[in-house]
């Protein structure tokens, strides 16, 4: 008999077919393993981390016209028939609710640590080689500009202008990226940031050369 997790998967992989590259299956898979690997050093409830881990981008927002109750309840429904305890239905949730970037500053006091730990994840697959990746090809989806000198960053966004915004893809890098290593909430989370961090300054100054011709 297949697992919960089995059966989540299978489901998530059904759901996000034909989703953006940077918000598929693949980015959940590693925001999964991610998770797992941070959980290791954490006491925590393993079953509501890789839950999830699995559901949080469900239906991102960003695609359902910013609409954050669909994840919440597609994630619901989808538990419920799983006949996975109440309990921790509403810690899932909770944890989806909570885990955006864009929504930190609304972020509860004294998060549970299964949210830290997710949280660090799906940071985490934003910075590095995947974060570049996931950021240009997202800009790419949306056709933005990749980089304008006279267009600075937009820093201090609140939550609507961040949501609306429609800046560079190098911008995106100041506006948030380089901004994910200092919230990281465990040390793990810490560590496996500083690399990924340093790798992204690296590639702004290869970008930079390249752009002004160096």
């Amino acid at each position: 008999m297949k697992s919960t997790i089995d059966n989540t998967i299978e489901f998530v992989k059904e759901k996000l077919e034909g989703a953006e590259a940077g918000h598929d299956w693949f980015h959940i898979e590693r925001v999964w393993k991610l998770s797992k690997k941070i959980a290791e050093t954490e006491d925590c409830d393993q079953n509501v981390v890789e839950l999830s881990a699995l559901l949080h981008d469900i239906a991102d927002p960003k695609f359902h016209n910013g609409d954050e109750t669909i994840a919440p309840q597609i994630s619901r429904e989808f538990l419920e028939l799983q006949n996975v305890p109440d309990e921790t239905i509403e810690k899932v949730l909770f944890i989806i609710n909570n885990i955006s970037f864009k929504n930190r500053d609304q972020a509860p006091q004294n998060p549970p640590i299964e949210l830290k730990i997710v949280q660090d994840a799906d940071r985490i697959d934003a910075i590095g080689a995947i974060g570049v990746a996931r950021t240009f090809n997202f800009g790419g989806f949306k056709n933005n500009l990749m980089y304008d000198p006279a267009t600075p960053p937009n820093l201090g966004m609140s939550k609507d202008q961040y949501k609306k915004s429609n800046g560079t893809t190098i911008n995106h890098f100041y506006e948030k990226l380089l901004l994910l290593k200092d919230l990281m909430n465990t040390e793990k989370g810490k560590k496996l940031a500083e690399e990924r961090h340093d790798y992204m300054l690296n590639f702004l100054d290869q970008f930079y050369r390249e752009w002004n011709v160096d």
